[in-house]
């Protein structure tokens, strides 16, 4: 039966020393990034984030101008309704009701 230490405290510290070695030498081993490349990557993002920026802006002004163009037509509705319904006096509304209770009793009968 193996004991409870194996591998050896030692043994684990050498096997992460060297993975740690691999990765540092693998980090290392990369080309550096010509100093070209990046700025053209640069300006690929700028002109990307202009053009987003550009889309939100006519996104925006789009929806503010429907907002705008619902908020007269609503307008305009609340008119022709404000002309089409009269307004009825405390009179006329009296008979009205009056008029629909005695149809209500007539009914019951």
């Amino acid at each position: 039966m193996t004991s409870f230490k194996v591998p050896s405290f030692q043994d684990r510290a050498a096997l992460a020393k060297e993975a740690k070695q691999k990765a540092l030498d693998r980090l290392n081993a990369k080309p550096p990034v010509d100093e070209a490349v990046l700025a053209q990557r640069k300006a690929e993002r700028l002109a990307r984030e202009a053009a987003e920026a550009e889309a939100r802006k006519a996104k925006r002004d789009a929806d503010a101008a429907a907002r705008a163009e619902k908020q007269a037509q609503k307008r305009e509705a609340a008119e022709k309704a404000a002309v089409v319904a009269p307004v009825l006096t405390e009179a006329e509304k009296k008979a009205a009701r009056d008029a629909r209770y005695a149809a209500r009793k007539n009914r019951a009968r």
